[in-house]
């Protein structure tokens, strides 16, 4: 594991507002490995494949945006009693790099997304943060994230060997479902139409989505929500909504939905009318206890959704 890799995935390891599981925080006699996965949705994976040998806990619930998320004083204690800690890294975790850079002098971090084949990772458009290299939301690609559960089962299993055979079985059966996922999801847009194949959502999550379903994407943010939209994005947003007669537009769970509802409004005086659709998981899976909450959930929530808002409107 490179430097960096461990830089970044330390600072995820101490962060840890949110407990995934009531036991993620193991106590006195309990001698499973302790895991730190930074976002929602990156601990139900981490979970799935861990199973009863991990005790995993998250950094970030369900609507928190990982570009902004800042760590606490009290969430560094927690990433400095896990035993490792998990990031997504490609700079999603922004505000928390120079944390996780601290921690990884001192304890495993593991960056998921940047130990995938860097040619399968796409470039960030023009405006992404300093230090952005690569387009960090590679989990909508569920071809991708079957990757990353492999990924989890080598770290998992290099800190834990006596568990490794139990790893790598969770890791394969998983990546079986997340790669049936995929299948399903291709079914379900099948629905849309060619002329309504264009998803338009708060912030620019969604490439990897879109090319893994053959889908055009836009947004009225970058890649990172720490760029703030301008009226020259709503205005571009607006026309390409128009001209394509796009019917629907897309929040995000982790987003406010202002400038969706700008885009509206400026559709509407170009006579064109435009809905917001139900909202999508970008950033962060959905609520605990829910389908939702889980990382295949989420995915296919998202393709339902997206189903609902695009197709079945052909004029």
């Amino acid at each position: 594991m490179g430097a960096l890799a461990l830089v970044v995935v330390l600072i995820a390891a101490g962060i840890v507002g949110y407990a995934l599981r009531s036991d993620a925080s193991a106590g006195e006699g309990d001698d499973r490995l302790r895991v730190i996965a930074t976002t929602n949705f990156l601990a139900d994976t981490v979970d799935r494949v861990g199973g009863d040998d991990v005790a995993t806990a998250r950094l970030m619930g369900p609507g928190v945006d990982p570009h902004l998320y800042q760590a606490r004083a009290s969430d560094l204690d927690e990433m400095r009693a896990a035993d490792a800690v998990f990031a997504v890294g490609l700079f999603l975790e922004g505000s928390l790099r120079p944390t996780l850079t601290e921690l990884a002098r001192t304890k495993p971090v593991v960056l998921v997304g940047e130990q995938l084949d860097e040619d399968r990772l796409l470039e960030p458009e023009v405006g992404a943060p300093e230090g952005t290299e690569h387009d960090p939301h590679v989990w909508l690609d569920p071809r991708l994230w079957a990757d990353v559960v492999g990924v989890i089962a080598d770290e998992l299993a290099e800190l834990d060997p006596d568990n490794a055979d139990a790893y790598r079985v969770r890791a394969q059966d998983y990546r079986a479902d997340i790669l049936a996922l995929y299948e399903e999801i291709e079914r379900e847009l099948e629905a849309i139409p060619e002329r309504h194949r264009t998803l338009v959502t708060s912030h620019d999550a969604f490439q990897y989505f879109g090319r893994a379903f053959d889908m055009d994407v836009a947004a009225i943010q970058g890649i990172s929500t720490e760029e703030e939209a301008t009226t020259a994005n709503i205005s571009e947003v607006t026309g390409l909504v128009t001209d394509a007669g796009v019917p629907t537009v897309f929040m995000e769970s982790s987003v406010p939905r202002n400038t969706l509802d700008a885009v509206v409004a400026a559709a509407e005086q170009r006579g064109h009318e435009v809905t917001v659709g139900a909202e999508l998981y970008g950033d962060a899976a959905g609520d605990d206890g829910t389908p939702e909450g889980t990382y295949i959930g989420m995915l296919r929530a998202n393709a339902e959704r997206i189903a609902a808002g695009l197709a079945g409107t052909e004029q």
